[in-house]
Parts: C-alpha cells; structure tokens; sequence
C-alpha cells in the first residue's frame, strides 16, 4: 500500500462505493485483513453498546450485516478522497444526507485498521430509527 498512487487509490474508492451501494458484503471484506479491527459510533448504535470497536473480519462482516438490515435505503455518494502513507480517507455523504469519513489504514493491500467518523453535529450516524 505504501506504494498506492492516485491512480489506485480511484480505483480503490470507485470499487469501495459500488460495493457499499451494491450491498455487496463479500466484496468489501475482500479489501481486510482476517484481524481488522473497526471503529465507528455507528457500531455502538448498531450493535446495542460496546465500544464501538469491531474485532476481526467475521465481527465485522456481523456488524455490516446487521447495519445493513437496519439501514435497507443505505447509499453513500463519494465527495472526496484523502491518500497518505499506508492510509487512504474516503469522505462521503450518507443515505442520511450526513457526512462521513472512513479512514482506512492498510498493511500492504488490505485494510488493517479503518475508523468510520461522522461530522459533529450529525447526532444519529446510521439514521436507523430516524422519522
């Protein structure tokens, strides 16, 4: 990953997007680790408390599985793409209308680490449950 350039960090944004909107699970997971771990306030919604770090590959796939039962309408629109060294920011804007950033952190060309983080103010990140 170190050596993603911005050609391949579009590449990878462009593929992330469409699985998320796709609902494509195994497609997504195709891009961690099997120890990734996974923070979002999201999950403390999601998941009925913890908090809010999602351990391993099978939690997460758990975890998305579960968000996305709840969140059916679930859709992101990309806004912009951050790259560093072994990390990429993706910023979007959710089904909600409220943006995010998920900071990826990558060991070689898997995510290792990745943080989902909502902009302050956006009180309910998911929406699930949201009028």
């Amino acid at each position: 990953m170190a050596g993603m350039d911005a050609v391949e960090a579009k590449a990878f944004v462009e593929r992330w997007v469409a699985h998320w909107n796709a609902h494509d699970l195994d497609a997504l997971l195709g891009h961690f680790t099997e120890d990734v771990t996974f923070s979002s306030p999201a999950a403390i919604q999601v998941l009925g408390g913890g908090d809010g770090v999602v351990r391993g590959k099978a939690a997460l796939r758990d975890y998305w599985s579960s968000a996305l039962e709840l969140i059916p309408d679930l859709h992101f629109e990309v806004v912009a793409s951050y790259l560093g060294v072994n990390s990429l920011v993706i910023n979007y804007r959710n089904q909600k209308g409220n943006l995010v950033s998920e900071v990826l952190i990558f060991d070689g060309s898997l995510v290792v680490q990745g943080h989902g983080t909502y902009r302050t103010g956006d009180h309910n990140p998911t929406g699930a449950g949201e009028a």
